[in-house]
């Protein structure tokens, strides 16, 4: 009997030790497991964070709420012919005959991929007395650039385009129209003023020759000191510039480069991106 109630005795405790182990050993595990799933919970979420929300580093100095200039405040009948150079560099020399034949002076907005791929054109540009303007260097969305980037994008262009031309520019139009008082407080950084337009051919979509005449002359922002963006190595542009400018010109208008139009100094801006001269 003494023997049987030792051995129980033994078996008892023996069974809470295992028990107590048990515990012991399933509290660890699931301890590590919680922490596990945590931090690969928090790890997925950051990479789908930076993934889908990409954040632009912010301007070391706070930025001015500015707009670029859409027009400029004029009592001269003029407009300023502008095209954006980033595709292709097929229908320049139809441009450029169409453009002498008004007297007709223009700035093309070139990016720098398009100065690497056809420095001939860029050197014809300049040399017939065309304006150009910078377009960034690979064609991005500027907002979502940090600061540096902006500027690299912006200066490279520059440097492309100065070591073919031995020219400064000193106009800069975002690609896509995309701006935020950041781009503009960047491009100023680099020496630029921030140009946009008012009235917008849309003659990228291709809706044919008419249609670009017809969204140029019709827009109700056609006014003295507008700006009008075109398009090289769209389809139809170069069919359409010959009698657009005749239409603008029987309008009573003439054609002047960016820097002829805005005023560098003394100026101020509307809520529409309108620039006057001070007071």
């Amino acid at each position: 009997m003494n023997v049987f109630k030792k051995s129980t005795a033994t078996l008892l405790t023996l069974s809470q030790e295992i028990n107590t182990a048990y515990m012991r050993t399933m509290s660890f595990v699931l301890l590590c497991a919680i922490c596990f799933y945590t931090a690969a919970y928090a790890r997925l979420n950051a990479g789908k964070d930076s993934w889908a929300f990409p954040v632009a580093t912010t301007l070391s100095a706070p930025v001015r709420d500015e707009l670029p200039i859409y027009s400029v405040e004029t009592t001269e009948p003029v407009v300023a012919l502008t095209f954006d150079s980033a595709w292709g560099d097929e229908d320049l020399n139809d441009i450029l005959s169409i453009l002498e034949k008004h007297h007709a002076k223009a700035t093309f907005f070139v990016s720098g991929d398009w100065v690497e791929r056809y420095p001939d054109a860029v050197q014809s540009i300049h040399a017939a007395g065309h304006e150009l303007g910078n377009h960034g260097s690979n064609h991005r969305h500027m907002p979502q650039l940090s600061e540096a980037d902006m500027t690299d994008e912006i200066m490279e262009c520059h440097r492309r385009v100065y070591a073919l031309t031995q020219t400064d520019m000193i106009s800069f139009r975002a690609p896509y129209s995309d701006w935020n008082p950041s781009v503009v407080a960047a491009a100023k950084a680099c020496g630029y003023f921030s140009i946009n337009q008012s009235v917008d051919s849309v003659d990228w979509k291709d809706y044919g020759v008419e249609s670009i005449i017809q969204t140029v002359m019709e827009d109700p922002d056609l006014q003295n000191g507008a700006i009008i963006l075109l398009h090289n190595g769209a389809t139809y542009t170069k069919d359409a510039l010959d009698e657009l400018l005749t239409r603008l010109e029987d309008a009573g208008y003439s054609f002047v480069t960016i820097s002829d139009l805005i005023y560098t100094e003394d100026y101020t801006l509307d809520h529409t991106g309108r620039q006057f001269p001070s007071p």
